[in-house]
């Protein structure tokens, strides 16, 4: 289904939307290659996770059945480069019109002959968070078509053509306020607003903005018309709050050529590093976001100015690099029920029976058939530790059967469901029974990311899995977490290094940009590819995943449930979370319910063992919950999350909460009743 009709139909049908419970959601319907980046599983950066190299994957792709996948319409990307779904530029590649996107601090977009940008212009009204596209500098450029010819994990070039040949390129950049056309022949090309100097840099007022234009030697500006030599380059530019002119023209000089990204664990923090390089290498201006500001790296210039944002406040930094810390978090595979009490043991004993004794047959599609083997795995993990050894028996024979159903390399070649097969058309894995527009590379992270939990946790306990499920649960990890493309697969198909969080939409047919539902099935993403990662012995592919786990669970904090209310950004939004980020704005709304308690719960859905970040501000849960529950408390759809939520601001509120819990009058389809009292026992 598209995005839009499958929520339709969870909103108009009440019945329906609770069998269906908790789900994230997202989007529809000779060029170099990409570039990749390094990552680092250590104190010291590695070249790339090794189990994900082409040369582990080519194998794999080839052993798995391959169809021809959906067409998703790239038709604005060049021969040759793997398609890029799940990106922040996602919508400037697919279908039949160019949507706008969002690499901070300007909003930009292809229009016609040439394209636009401008920085947008931030609203905060009572439920939304507005920064739309601004096309305040309109550039004719005379082309009649307009491809992506090179991208990497932050900036992205287009070409555009005139009757088949060449005219320029364009490039852009998250982070960036820098954009750069460059001449293939003299051209002139035409603005909106004149530019006006008695030589570079040029500038022209745009509202309350003022643009700042520069070039390479031999470009002229008369009016509106700017004349570009063959391979010169003119940069546009959008002058910071308390930014200075010389300084900004001076950074704009010599364009941005491409970015990487790279990290480095160290005890407890990640270090990433995003790197911008220019044409003759000199320091650019690079974009903070708020979460990277209180983490900056020793030494990091970023005086420079100041730009508003959907955000927050950004700061403007000097340098070819900007470097932040993140704290790193457990990827736990099971609650810990070492300090239970015999009573306590008892009670789980009994329930844990009373749910074997519930099993219902498993959905067929990867998102709601791998949240039932995450489900039961950790019920199974909950049997073998309070000692229900006939239930663990059953539910250990019920996972394992149908884990090897899904990693059957050739399970596709005589089934109707249940195994995945390799879409060469778009270069991904995916479920042959499709769930909310899989096959269109919508929310793949959230889909696998519980299969590879389910398939890590069990895989712990019996070591003599890990060699049966790993070809297929090594394509589910390079599908959604590839450190570099391989031709195969993009690199990390989802997840995007700059703003620390993850797209879920794979084509992304939106004016807003892409877009985030549920940043907690994102981390559980995540802690699950760990999972894996250590079952199978695979410590650089559990580095990447520690990597990305900490940003992400650092983004969901600071964007979605726990964001800086004194940042003027906030000033009109009257509400403590933000379910939906957009690259152009931030809702407080989903996409399945108008319930209060859904806007928390799909943030908080699985309440995985590693879910403890969610209560980094215990002051923070109060509030948040404060609205989501309402005059209903906890005996609503979805409360049983928020009733796990509330534990974590406490001793007294875990207590609390335990009292409460057999009074709950529904469960989601990620949880057992016995998985709900064990998180509750297991809280210190």
């Amino acid at each position: 289904m598209t995005r839009s009709s499958r929520h339709l139909m969870r909103v108009a049908t009440p019945a329906l939307a609770f069998a269906m419970a908790l789900s994230a959601c997202s989007g529809s319907t000779p060029s170099p290659s990409p570039s990749s980046s390094g990552s680092g599983a250590s104190a010291s950066s590695a070249n790339g996770v090794t189990a994900l190299s082409a040369a582990k994957i080519k194998p794999l792709v080839s052993s798995i059945g391959s169809q021809a996948g959906a067409d998703l319409k790239p038709a604005r990307l060049a021969s040759g480069l793997t398609p890029p779904t799940n990106k922040w530029f996602s919508g400037l590649v697919f279908g039949g019109t160019a949507q706008p996107v969002f690499p901070l601090p300007m909003s930009f977009g292809l229009s016609g002959a040439g394209f636009s940008f401008g920085l947008p212009v931030i609203t905060s009204s009572d439920k939304t968070i507005m920064g739309g596209y601004r096309p305040s500098i309109q550039v004719g450029a005379g082309a009649d078509s307009w491809q992506v010819t090179r991208y990497d994990e932050m900036s992205v070039t287009f070409t555009g053509r005139k009757g088949g040949s060449p005219i320029g390129t364009v490039t852009i950049a998250q982070g960036s306020p820098f954009i750069t056309f460059t001449a293939a022949g003299q051209r002139q090309i035409t603005t909106n607003l004149p530019f006006a100097g008695s030589g570079s840099p040029w500038a022209v007022q745009a509202g309350e903005d003022r643009y700042g234009l520069t070039g390479s030697e031999g470009v002229s500006v008369s009016g509106g018309t700017v004349t570009v030599p063959d391979r010169g380059h003119a940069t546009f530019y959008v002058m910071p709050e308390g930014g200075d002119a010389a300084t900004m023209a001076a950074l704009a000089a010599s364009p941005l050529k491409a970015t990487a990204s790279s990290y480095t664990l160290s005890g407890s923090t990640a270090t990433t590093r995003l790197s911008y390089t220019t044409q003759n290498g000199s320091p650019t201006g690079i974009v903070a976001l708020p979460h990277q500001q209180a983490g900056l790296v020793a030494g990091q210039s970023c005086d420079l100015g100041r730009y508003r944002s959907i955000l927050g406040t950004l700061k403007l930094c000097r340098g070819t690099a900007m470097s932040w810390t993140t704290p790193t978090r457990p990827a736990t595979a099971q609650l810990d029920l070492s300090g239970l009490d015999d009573t306590r043991r008892a009670t789980l004993r009994k329930q844990v029976d009373a749910d074997v004794q519930a099993f219902k047959p498993y959905p067929a599609d990867t998102y709601f058939g791998g949240k039932a083997l995450y489900r039961d795995a950790q019920l199974y993990t909950i049997a073998k530790q309070i000692g229900a050894t006939s239930s663990a028996t059953a539910l250990r024979t019920r996972i394992v059967a149908q884990l090897n159903q899904w990693a059957n390399p050739a399970g596709c070649g005589g089934r109707t469901s249940l195994c995945f097969y390799y879409d060469r058309t778009n270069k991904g894995i995916v479920g042959l029974t499709h769930s909310f527009g899989s096959e269109q590379f919508n929310d793949h992270h959230f889909h696998y990311g519980y299969l590879l939990y389910a398939a890590g946790v069990m895989a712990a306990d019996d070591p003599s899995l890990v060699e049966k499920l790993r070809p297929v649960m090594t394509l589910l990890a390079a599908d959604i977490a590839s450190p570099s493309d391989t031709g195969a697969f993009p690199q990390r198909r989802n997840f995007d290094p700059y703003v620390s969080h993850s797209w879920a939409s794979g084509t992304s047919p939106f004016a807003d940009g892409n877009n985030q539902e549920s940043a907690s099935e994102a981390v559980n993403a995540w802690v699950g590819l760990g999972v894996w990662a250590r079952a199978a012995g695979d410590s650089q592919l559990a580095g990447e995943a520690t990597w990305m786990q900490a940003l992400e669970s650092a983004s969901s904090l600071a964007y979605w449930t726990n964001f800086d209310t004194k940042d003027p950004v906030y000033k009109g939004f009257n509400h403590s979370i933000t379910p939906l980020v957009w690259g152009g704005k931030r809702d407080y709304a989903t996409w399945f319910s108008p319930e209060p308690a859904a806007a928390l719960a799909i943030l908080l859905i699985p309440m995985n063992p590693s879910s403890g970040y969610l209560g980094s501000d215990p002051a923070r849960v109060r509030v948040n919950l404060a609205e989501a529950l309402g005059s209903r408390g906890y005996r609503q759809t979805y409360g049983d999350l928020l009733l796990l939520y509330s534990a974590l601001q406490g001793s007294a509120q875990r207590d609390a909460a335990i009292r409460q819990a057999a009074s709950l009058t529904s469960i989601d389809d990620s949880l057992t009743r016995s998985y709900i009292l064990a998180y509750l026992y297991s809280l210190k």
